[in-house]
């Protein structure tokens, strides 16, 4: 672990002093009302208004407030904080975010409650997303296809930027940092009576950080990218709403391979998100909505002399229309239902066709306070599908109040990832070692042709396998919880969770190459599951101080894997030269990159007096496997793991005259890096931040 007592120290007795500093104001400041415990409200989880505090799902949310304090600039950089989230890069130096130890590509991630498409190998970047513009970020933790059908198996991630307020108003923010990170961003709002209008227009560069400086390789090479975001709304009536949204990002990278392998990658993105909302009475309610996006990247390779060694392409397109209604009979119960299609396209390198989806689906779900203590959820969605079999997604949540201090609750939802376009039309050989990766939908034309081109020596998978469709993967999520308000200044939470997805998709060799090498294919394996609790905390004792941590204990295993170490089946090996032994059920770590602890605590401190707040942020991750490095293809305790880690992150702001504010920080205080296994921690950064609100 990284965290030595020194460090135990500093950030304790920095806890301290801010402790007693607030004991010492608190004649002073007279006002006691604690505005951190106001209940906050949610959207995501019901897709109607509900207090956090009264819900029967895992969910958080992340302030404004928070965000701003934190002087974070980017998406990964936030929910790295929040309890059993964490960012993982995968190989084209994206990062994806992993919950209850599911991986990135079973949550589905939302602007504004619409999503967000161009996952490349099912990793969708959230590091592209600037935090600049949100009002608030939305997690609900467990299945949820019940409204949003198809990667949210393991939950949903919410989004919700700022709309226009009353008024002309605008702020202009900038931060320096290390490695030469520049963020400079800039929102403009304005509303008057019925319309109202707001633009936010933010730029992000840097030159990039080489944590291996013997390669005459970058980490990550130079980039800059653009974030345009604007929002109009406009009362038509008193009972009607016109909304309307576009967001545009774009990123230019350099791309260095090799030492003679050099080039660039683009990618562009445009959303536009048309709503109207109208109210027919007290009761009904209804609004139509219209969304396409799309994201295209493209990237080219150059050979020293200028030649092209390579291209590369992708292009997604998403559209959905959808209808809603709410029906509320009265102020205890809520009926909601949703018609809707979604039409997606990709066109990309190695395809093998330009493949379509077209899905109609249908939700219906009722939110109902049967007594005065007890809440209740019940919901479904139906997604029919021209490339898969239709997916029927029941949720049920229970909510009860023992008394006003303590609350049980528990959900089960089933959630499913449909297969992508990637696992079944992929078409990919490398021209350097030979290897093929072939879609399941790819299979029954590519092995004949392969095989009259004389390049297959032996089919290990009869083609006849691929003729039925590839089933999506498909999970039973189990949460029970109890909230715990012991004062308004001090709160408790604990979840349970289970996760038991079976069809997971994964590869296998289905036939040898006359070259050595193998072709691959996509098929669904036997099932694994993640379980574990969550703990979350947070103390208010003065208006000033606000502390709160969270706590994840986590186990993610295979139960085929679970079934060989039982049986005996499983040997490794101390080091290459010594005689293999047999393993037992306790060796069996379980899935890679997963860690079986993770902590965060964060302390907000504000000092009106001075106009000035601080903080301090820890999160903490045990040791995790990324590889089998003994050869008996299981994570077991003899193999090589990542030692454990803790990040310390640490910020102050100024304001002066109201409307400016300067502030100064320091990310990953102890400089912790990883130069062999970690590749998105780039040691320490320091800052400096400068703010005008006008």
């Amino acid at each position: 672990m990284v965290l030595n007592k020194k460090y135990f120290y500093i950030y304790f007795s920095l806890f301290f002093v801010c402790y007693s500093f607030s004991q010492e104001n608190k004649e002073i400041i007279k006002d006691s009302t604690k505005t951190e415990s106001l209940d906050e409200v949610i959207i995501t989880a019901t897709r109607t208004i509900r207090q956090l505090s009264s819900l029967p799902l895992p969910a958080q949310i992340v302030t404004n407030k928070d965000i701003k304090r934190s002087n974070s600039i980017r998406l990964n950089d936030i929910l790295n904080e929040q309890t059993g989230l964490i960012t993982v890069p995968d190989f084209g130096g994206g990062e994806g975010i992993q919950l209850q130890g599911l991986d990135s590509q079973y949550t589905l991630i939302l602007i504004d409650g619409v999503p967000l498409v161009g996952r490349l190998a099912g990793t969708l970047d959230i590091s592209r997303i600037t935090v600049g513009n949100i009002q608030q970020i939305e997690i609900v933790k467990g299945a949820s296809s019940s409204l949003y059908g198809s990667e949210a198996l393991g939950g949903v991630i919410n989004i919700i930027t700022e709309t226009p307020k009353n008024g002309f108003k605008g702020n202009f923010n900038y931060r320096l940092g290390a490695f030469n990170t520049n963020d400079i961003s800039t929102t403009i709002n304005y509303k008057k009576k019925k319309i109202g209008i707001s633009a936010f227009l933010n730029r992000y560069s840097s030159d990039g950080y080489d944590l291996t400086e013997n390669d005459n390789l970058n980490t990550v090479d130079p980039f800059s990218n653009y974030t345009f975001n604007s929002k109009v709304i406009y009362d038509i009536s008193t009972n009607t709403e016109l909304f309307i949204s576009g967001r545009y990002y774009t990123q230019n990278q350099e791309y260095i391979a090799s030492p003679v392998l050099k080039g660039e990658s683009d990618i562009n993105e445009w959303n536009t998100h048309l709503k109207l909302s109208h109210s027919y009475n007290s009761k009904w309610s209804s609004y139509f909505e219209f969304y396409a996006t799309r994201y295209k990247a493209k990237e080219y390779l150059d050979n020293e002399n200028g030649t092209r060694f390579s291209d590369g392409f992708f292009n997604q397109l998403l559209i959905r229309p959808e209808i809603r209604a709410t029906f509320n009979p009265n102020n205890k119960n809520a009926f909601i239902g949703g018609v809707g299609f979604n039409h997606e396209t990709l066109i990309r390198t190695d395809f093998t066709i330009q493949p379509e989806f077209n899905s109609p689906y249908l939700y219906l779900q009722y939110d109902g306070n049967l007594t005065k203590k007890l809440n209740v959820i019940v919901g479904a969605r139906f997604d029919s599908h021209n490339k898969y079999k239709s997916q029927f997604s029941p949720k049920v949540a229970i909510r009860y109040e023992l008394n006003d201090k303590l609350a049980i609750k528990g959900s089960v939802g089933y959630g499913f990832k449909a297969p992508d376009f990637r696992q079944l039309y992929f078409d990919f050989t490398n021209a350097t070692v030979g290897y093929t990766v072939l879609g399941y939908n790819a299979v029954s034309t590519a092995i004949p042709e392969l095989e009259a081109q004389g390049q297959i020596a032996n089919i290990i998978v009869p083609v006849s396998e691929f003729e039925d469709e590839l089933n999506p993967e498909n999970s039973i999520g189990i949460n029970i919880g109890i909230d715990f308000k012991m004062s308004s200044e001090l709160k408790f939470g604990l979840n349970f969770f289970r996760n038991n997805i079976n069809d997971l998709i994964d590869t296998r060799v289905i036939a040898n190459k006359t070259n050595g090498q193998n072709v691959f294919s996509y098929y669904n394996v036997n099932n694994v599951y993640t379980q574990g609790l969550e703990f979350n905390t947070t103390w208010i004792p003065i208006n000033q101080l606000k502390i709160s941590g969270g706590y994840q204990l986590l186990f993610a295993k295979d139960r085929d894997a679970e079934k060989a170490f039982e049986n005996g089946e499983v040997f490794a090996r101390e080091n290459p030269s010594s005689p293999s032994f047999q393993l037992k059920k306790e060796d069996y770590f379980g899935l890679y990159n997963r860690s079986r602890h993770m902590a965060n605590i964060k302390l907000f401190y504000t000092i009106p007096i001075w106009n000035m707040d601080t903080n301090i942020r820890g999160t903490y991750r045990s040791k995790y496997g990324l590889l089998d490095s003994n050869g008996n293809s299981y994570l077991d305790t003899y193999d090589d793991f990542v030692d454990g880690y803790t990040i310390i992150d640490f910020a102050i702001n100024k304001t002066f005259y109201k409307n400016y504010q300067l502030g100064f920080g320091i990310d990953n205080l102890f400089d912790f890096t990883d130069t062999q296994n970690i590749s998105n921690i780039a040691g320490r950064i320091i800052y400096g931040k400068f703010n005008i609100q006008f």
